[in-house]
């Protein structure tokens, strides 16, 4: 006899997409123990609870991705034009396509805050603007006669970093400069950790540097070994930063490890971009040999590959999983890249003629995307790039000032710390499950601990050198032979208090001086 569903067909409409290893089936047997029982009965109601919440949300996501669909087999989405798009859309979403002619002062590289509610503009030349991009607000403006390198908003709109020719500043949103972080030199490279609250840079140096924002701490500086960090974005599922270098490798990092979680070999020439898509599974990588490769991260494996006509500059992706490619003065939008299947055909393709694209970004929860570019800054349509169904709780583009405030004291409150970052986050509070032979009793585990202390008291010796060190020889050598002034003033201060304690033991001991000896006539040829 098959077994039976928990649920009717009517009420298992909507529930069982939510179900979670096949139908439901319960069990029938039953142990002897009544506790066990009760457990096990609780555990099935709160199964069917959950199914029945997952399923009534159904009604509150009313919403869905809108893309661009051909009506046959003629019609291509990418030879699509802005102006026929901007026609067919409403007006809100016409509105949202703008230009800013900035020629004077570009490349331009762009940012959005976490809500993507404002937009930030660096030019290299000096040029930084901080804008509410949909009503065409201005909140702040910088000239700040220095090159720019990147800019990024931190947790909100209120703060964001820039870094300089030299040093990295970190300003509000009236433009006021709050801090210089003079530990990170020549920085190029800028992102933010918005659950650690960790400010992270890289640049030409080879060093990757966390800074704790909240308490204006630099909590991790590692050396990379492998030369200038060429790109540089983090992995959202787990916080850890990806880097690609000159020798077209990509590196992961998390800052309680001196060295790379892993190393992957991406390209056959230096790095020039990447992204990871939200889930933490693909990750796009552009080499300067005009390939675009596509990795399964979790498996740390290539699983398709493409090449452009001109080495990509640029890369991001949606919160749908679009993939937008900046090379030369062309943006190109690919669809269904993670999906297993190699595309043929790009969805979009916008020309900004006689400019060169230096940084493309999503707006997060809108189809629009953000080009920053030699003549200045483009936003163009993209449909279906955008979360229709978000979470106003986590982040809401419609907050008011309030709301903004209360979530940024949650967030510092909920701040998570820096070593809990890991290749895999779901290692943090599980149980140790290796077999109770190899684990360890408690009373053996202060055994261990002893032995440790106690080797390690015996083991310890001063970290001084000797003074016949081959270092210390060979600084000699090099002294012998160089007289200055320093060294002759401080060999005469050591002789005369050479012949002041000589004095003052001899008068101890009751001997008289050699100038009693020789007599008033002839002491003053002493």
């Amino acid at each position: 006899m098959a077994p039976t569903n928990k649920y009717p067909a009517k009420e298992r409409i909507g529930v069982s997409k939510y179900e979670r290893g096949g139908p439901y089936k319960k069990t029938k047997k039953q142990s002897r123990d009544k506790k066990l029982n009760s457990k096990l009965q609780r555990i099935d109601r709160q199964y069917k609870e959950a199914l029945q919440s997952a399923a009534g949300t159904d009604l509150l996501l009313q919403e869905e991705q809108g893309f661009l669909e051909a009506e046959n087999d003629m019609e291509k989405t990418f030879k699509f034009k802005q102006d026929e798009i901007v026609e067919a859309v409403d007006a809100s979403t016409a509105n949202k396509k703008f230009e800013l002619k900035l020629p004077e002062f570009g490349p331009y590289t762009i940012d959005y805050s976490r809500n993507g509610r404002d937009l930030l503009l660096g030019g290299k030349k000096g040029h930084v603007a901080s804008m509410d991009w949909r009503k065409g607000q201005l909140n702040c403006e910088l000239h700040l006669n220095e090159t720019v390198n990147a800019v990024k908003y931190l947790h909100n709109d209120q703060y964001f970093a820039v870094a300089q020719k030299k040093y990295t500043f970190i300003y509000d949103h009236q433009g006021t400069e709050l801090h210089r972080l003079k530990q990170h030199v020549e920085a190029t490279l800028l992102d933010f950790l918005p659950y650690h609250f960790l400010l992270v840079t890289a640049g030409h140096t080879g060093f990757l540097k966390y800074h704790d924002v909240s308490t204006g701490q630099l909590v991790s500086e590692l050396r990379t070994k492998m030369g200038p960090t060429l790109a540089m974005k983090q992995n959202p599922w787990n916080a850890v930063m990806c880097l690609g270098h000159g020798n077209g490798t990509v590196s992961m990092w998390a800052p309680n490890m001196p060295d790379p979680l892993v190393k992957l070999q991406v390209a056959r020439g230096p790095v020039r971009d990447l992204a990871v898509d939200r889930e933490g599974k693909y990750m796009a990588v552009a080499g300067a040999d005009k390939s675009i490769k596509i990795w399964d991260i979790r498996k740390f494996k290539e699983v398709d590959h493409y090449y452009s006509q001109t080495p990509a500059t640029s890369l991001d992706i949606s919160d749908t999983g679009l993939l937008s490619v900046g090379w030369g003065p062309h943006v190109t939008v690919w669809k269904d890249m993670f999906k297993g299947k190699h595309v043929s055909e790009p969805y979009m393709n916008h020309l900004i003629p006689g400019s060169k694209v230096q940084k493309a970004k999503f707006v997060p929860f809108e189809d629009i995307l953000g080009v920053g570019h030699e003549e200045g800054f483009s936003s163009i349509i993209v449909p279906g790039a955008g979360e229709a169904n978000y979470d106003a709780l986590e982040l809401n583009p419609y907050e008011s000032s309030k709301q903004r405030q209360e979530q940024e004291v949650r967030s510092l409150l909920n701040k998570l710390p820096s070593d809990t970052i890991a290749l895999d986050p779901n290692v943090i509070g599980t149980v140790d499950k290796r077999a109770s032979t190899v684990r360890l009793k408690p009373g053996e585990i202060n055994e261990l601990a002893d032995d440790k202390e106690e080797k390690g008291k015996t083991e310890i010796k001063p970290d001084v050198k000797g003074k016949n060190s081959g270092l210390r020889r060979h600084l000699r050598k090099q002294r012998q032979n160089v007289i200055d002034q320093r060294k002759l003033r401080i060999e005469k201060n050591l002789r005369m208090e050479k012949e002041a304690r000589q004095k003052k033991h001899k008068l101890a001991q009751g001997i008289p001086e050699e100038k009693d000896l020789l007599g008033p006539a002839l002491s003053r040829f002493k």
